[in-house]
């Protein structure tokens, strides 16, 4: 197996970038914000930079590198276009893994989340040189909700703060949820389904070793078993909530 060399590679490129939306959501946009949600907003904001170009990119290199998209070759070789796609977003989790490692260390599961995230694509991208269709794909449905959910988070930052953001966060939850249980509680999993298909019968196994795509799968699987459990506590919130308005009309 060619191991894929370090050189030609925008990583540096990408990292710089984030940095500098990192630091304009913080210093400038958010200056005014409390200190851990000045944070995490620069962090949402870092997100929808990163999510909607990775979710458009990702699309479009599957496409161009692709002559069906009913038969997808999940262990066909990255293309050079495809390897630069999975650096963007390399370094969009490194910089977020910083993040949380620093100001929001309790948040474990997310971390954890980025550390696996990060597996994926750096093995992927750097050790294999194979895959990419199978995990920009399932980049694709990670980043389909990104605009929604960072919208949603943004407004439920500062409702205690803000009429308007209170009213946006109201309105947005229940429209957020019922997408968000869609693509990762639906097409997730049969996305997934569609891979596991693949390398179990035995497609890859010239370009990439056992271990490595039930690696990626383990991730893959719990990625989506965790985001069903959180849209699912989401909605248990949200029921609570308005089970609780309508009492208090109603006495």
């Amino acid at each position: 197996m060619e191991i894929p060399k370090f050189c030609d590679s925008y990583l540096p490129v990408f990292l710089s970038w984030f940095i500098l939306v990192y630091f304009l959501g913080y210093f400038i946009i958010f200056k005014n914000w409390g200190k851990l949600y000045r944070a995490e907003a620069s962090s949402c904001i870092m997100s929808l930079v990163h999510g909607n170009p990775a979710f458009v990119l990702s699309i479009f290199s599957i496409l161009r590198s692709q002559n069906s998209v009913t038969q997808l070759g999940f262990a066909s070789r990255n293309t050079a276009f495809q390897n630069s796609v999975l650096e963007y977003s390399i370094s969009y989790f490194l910089l977020d893994l910083l993040h949380y490692m620093v100001l929001v260390p309790s948040d474990v599961l997310f971390i954890l989340h980025h550390v696996a995230t990060l597996y994926v694509l750096m093995t992927c991208r750097y050790v294999f040189g194979v895959g990419a269709v199978a995990i920009l794909g399932v980049l694709v449905l990670a980043e389909a909700t990104t605009t929604c959910q960072n919208t949603w988070s943004l407004a439920r930052y500062c409702k205690d703060d803000s009429t308007k953001a209170a009213a946006l966060c109201d309105f947005l939850s229940p429209i957020f949820y019922a997408y968000y249980s869609v693509v990762r509680g639906i097409l997730g999993p049969l996305f997934a389904y569609k891979i596991g298909l693949y390398f179990t019968h035995g497609l890859g196994d010239a370009v990439l070793p056992n271990w490595a795509w039930i690696s990626w799968m383990v991730v893959i699987a719990s990625g989506i078993g965790v985001s069903i459990l959180w849209v699912l506590l989401l909605w248990t919130g949200f029921y609570r909530e308005r089970t609780k308005k309508s009492a208090e009309k109603l006495s």
